[in-house]
């Protein structure tokens, strides 16, 4: 069976990315497209060669489409993402899911009332080098984690600053943008989830409208691991990377935190140094596989709708932080 995708948001990340990430998989199909402008509709459906553009949601739903992939600014997700459900649409969105915690329940609710797989395109988690190190962990290669660092903070390029550094309202800032990834990250990879947090934010010269340009923050998890993570839009020099220590020994990653298969990744331990191997797969084909074969009822999205409710939960607990000054609750209700 042919899965017929129709793409809500004309957007870079759709071009760049996820029309490939499709047309990879053996039964995917991009069909159509929806832009609030029609004529960025038309010429985005000539540029990548889409049948059928359109300028309304209701128009998009009721054609021939079997999932919708959401690439809209953040604060209208939730309206689309509902539609799109009670349409009988799957739904692949991208983070935040919305702009609350309460509202993303919502989403998770309305798809599996309607029987529509949701999946959140938490991309970080399909990269081999995170997989690698998750199996790692899990094999008792390090002993008993005890700490993490995540080092994600980069030079946000101009053409994707626009809302992400100017519309409060539309969910901008780093926060909502990057620490939703590393929260997605951290848990996948140790395979925990975060209880608490501590952030400190700043505004270093590109946010503007009391928007965040930088994050650092303080987890605790579940089973006592206490991480580090550092998000930005405005470090042109910083490499990325991650890193898990444990009683036995440590992982050490570098310029993983990217969206495309780069970087590596090296076990320390008592008996030196070994840099792990492993696939080097389009992150978004990968996603995209796995959630075909979730509308197949085969197994799950990559990263689920829950997840996705999980990484915003904590987003939203960093921002509470930050404005308080003081350590805050990750409650995800579910």
């Amino acid at each position: 069976m042919t899965v017929r995708w129709g793409l809500i948001g004309a957007s870079t990340i759709a071009r760049q990315f996820m029309i490939d990430a499709i047309r990879n998989q053996r039964d995917g199909e991009v069909a159509a497209v929806m832009s609030s402008s029609p004529e960025r509709a038309a010429a985005y459906a000539k540029e990548n060669g889409i049948r059928a553009a359109f300028s309304t949601l209701p128009d998009l739903l009721a054609a021939d489409i079997d999932a919708v992939y959401i690439s809209t600014t953040n604060e209208l997700h939730l309206e689309q993402a509902l539609a799109a459900a009670k349409a009988g649409k799957h739904v692949l969105c991208e983070k935040p899911l919305t702009l609350t915690t309460a509202d993303a329940r919502r989403i998770v609710e309305a798809c599996r009332e309607a029987g529509v797989v949701i999946g959140t395109n938490h991309h970080l988690r399909n990269a081999g080098a995170h997989r690698a190190m998750r199996e790692a962990i899990a094999a008792g290669r390090i002993g008993k984690p005890i700490a993490a660092r995540v080092f994600h903070s980069v030079y946000l390029p101009e053409n994707l600053q626009g809302w992400r550094i100017a519309r409060p309202e539309a969910g901008g800032g780093v926060v909502l943008d990057i620490t939703v990834h590393d929260a997605d990250t951290l848990r996948f990879v140790l395979d925990d989830d975060p209880v608490e947090i501590a952030a400190f934010t700043q505004s270093a010269g590109m946010a503007g409208g009391g928007l965040e340009g930088g994050a650092m923050c303080v987890w605790r998890f579940k089973s006592g691991v206490i991480a580090q993570s550092h998000e930005g839009f405005t470090t042109k020099y910083a490499g990325t990377g991650f890193e898990v220590h444990g009683t036995e020994g440590s992982l050490f990653a570098k310029d993983v935190m990217t969206q495309k298969p780069a970087g590596t990744v090296v076990l320390r331990t008592a008996a030196g140094e070994e840099e792990l191997t492993f696939d080097r797969e389009d992150l978004y084909t990968r996603a995209l596989r796995a959630f075909h074969a979730a509308i197949h009822g085969e197994g799950r999205p990559a990263a689920t709708g829950e997840d996705g409710v999980w990484s915003l939960a904590c987003a939203e607990a960093a921002l509470e932080s930050a404005r308080t000054r003081s350590a805050v609750k990750i409650e995800p209700g579910i």
